[in-house]
């Protein structure tokens, strides 16, 4: 009885980690922010900071927001703060300007333009 519960157990875990490892990861085709964080002394920095280039498709997600789909076979995408200006490219390829909150994956939208 022992030996089935902790066989049970193990089961549970290791599907749990492989369920974690397919699981897809959000990621983008961007331009890095940090770029222009070294500059050298008495060049000051603009007070905005300048937005990725993220380069998909807006789709609609299961919980109905809109969001960038940045790679099809692998489900990659964002969700976009700007749910009006993405309708209005549903289903389209777009370029999407602006900066990414890593911690919602989500892109706060400055521009969207088709790619």
């Amino acid at each position: 009885m022992k030996r089935n519960a902790f066989s049970a157990g193990l089961l549970a875990l290791l599907l749990a980690v492989a369920f974690c490892s397919l699981t897809p990861r959000l990621h983008a085709q961007s331009q890095s922010p940090y770029a222009s964080a070294q500059q050298p002394r008495g060049q000051e920095q603009p007070e905005q900071q300048k937005g990725e280039t993220f380069v998909g498709q807006i789709v609609k997600a299961k919980n109905g927001q809109y969001a960038l789909l940045t790679d099809k076979d692998s489900g990659k995408g964002f969700y976009l703060d700007n749910q009006q200006k993405a309708g209005q490219f549903f289903g389209q390829n777009v370029k999407v300007t602006g900066t990414l909150d890593v911690a919602t994956n989500t892109i706060h939208v400055a521009d969207i333009q088709p790619a």
